[in-house]
């Protein structure tokens, strides 16, 4: 196997050969890159791919209706294109047909973080609130849109001196952006880490609401503030343990979501309650099948295999969690080549297992066939070492 070490920033180039048909080639800024086959993905033929083509199908209606203005400026995109139209010409597959559909049209590429050798994963899902249309003494804590100004311009300083403390404190109270309002702070909060929400308002009624903009501040994950404090250790850190310590000290609780200063806002999609919520790319997520990815380095409907032990039936990482992905969503916490995000889906249940997701893993990208990965420098992936350094994994 080829082993690279791939700089500079996320570029393609056309690469001529004098006995092959021209091809792209695909340069990513700070990753180690190992050309595999899909042979060695252990697993592999394990999997539905007929789930995976399924969510792949959901952004080849997205890439489709793309720009030529888009496919231009990123030929990575421009081959997902090509794919796409034969992915849409093959029809509905089964199982079998799938993979080979997926490994006549993409080459496998593990990468990892420059000196690692696995990339991170965490989990993330839709909340559930209680809310009302109308503010009240029960209902006082606002969910709030963004003027139509911040949404078309993305550099508008509307919010530039606006941080999480100021809108709290009311800077943007009577403004006419409110949406509906809730029971307490804690569930704003979390609704806006997860990026969208289901809002059972009071009249039997629910709401859907999703990502559309925010502050522009940075964000910062509190969970880190708990374990600095050793209120909370870095193996028990989960979203679980800091709501529980938030509403357990309410006073300090509010302090600490402060710290955070990026705040988010929302806006109604009129999806139905069996619609799942609607990701980055504009499009349905499905659970167990979706990701959010590092928009800077990776293209939305990019396939990414995982192979992971999570800790999904149980708080103890023992669930081998092989299968295919597709690059749908983002996040302001998801940076770098192998960070990546899992969509579970919605409801309580669901959110205590994305919680606490924290787990390295093997981290695969698929690239159409069509574009050449290639580098600069030579280097090895170490050898894995009794304990990999571990990504920030605080919520």
């Amino acid at each position: 196997m080829t082993i690279i070490f791939v700089a500079l920033g996320l570029g393609l180039m056309a690469a001529l050969s004098a006995s092959a048909p021209a091809k792209e080639s695909m340069k990513l800024r700070n990753a180690q890159v190992e050309n595999l086959n899909f042979a060695s993905l252990e697993g592999w033929k394990d999997d539905d791919h007929t789930a995976a083509f399924g969510a792949y199908l959901k952004s080849c209606s997205a890439i489709l209706n793309g720009t030529k203005a888009m496919r231009a400026a990123r030929p990575v995109y421009g081959a997902l294109f090509k794919v796409c139209e034969r992915a849409i010409a093959a029809g509905k597959l089964d199982r079998e047909q799938a993979r080979i559909f997926f490994e006549d049209n993409f080459n496998p590429v593990r990468l990892a973080p420059p000196g690692q050798t696995e990339g991170f994963y965490t989990g993330y899902y839709e909340t559930e609130v209680i809310g009302s249309r109308h503010p009240s003494d029960e209902f006082n804590v606002p969910i709030y849109t963004a003027p139509a100004s911040t949404v078309k311009n993305k550099k508008s300083k509307v919010f530039a001196d606006l941080d999480r403390t100021k809108i709290e404190d009311g800077a943007l109270a009577g403004k006419n952006l409110e949406i509906c309002w809730v029971r307490n702070p804690i569930d704003l909060f979390f609704a806006q880490i997860q990026g969208s929400t289901r809002v059972k308002l009071d009249n039997g009624s629910l709401l859907r609401l999703n990502y559309i903009a925010s502050n522009g501040q940075p964000y910062t994950p509190v969970g880190k503030f708990l374990i600095d404090r050793g209120i909370i250790s870095k193996e028990d850190m989960s979203m679980d343990r800091i709501r529980d310590w938030m509403q357990a000290n309410p006073n300090e609780g509010k302090e600490l979501r402060r710290k955070n200063r990026s705040f988010v806002f929302f806006r109604e999609t009129g999806l139905a309650e069996h619609d799942e919520c609607i990701g980055a790319q504009g499009i349905p997520l499905t659970a167990g099948r979706s990701l959010a990815v590092d928009k800077k380095i990776h293209v939305y409907g990019t396939p990414i295999w995982i192979d992971a032990d999570l800790p999904i039936m149980s708080e103890t990482p023992d669930t081998k969690f092989r299968r295919l992905l597709v690059a749908q969503d983002t996040g302001s916490a998801i940076i770098g080549p192998a960070r990546a995000d899992i969509y579970f889906g919605s409801g309580e249940e669901i959110g205590r297992v994305a919680g606490r997701i924290k787990q390295n893993g093997k981290f695969v990208m698929l690239v159409p066939r069509s574009v050449a990965v290639k580098g600069s420098i030579d280097i090895p992936i170490p050898k894995p070492r009794p304990k990999d350094i571990v990504a920030d994994a605080r919520p």
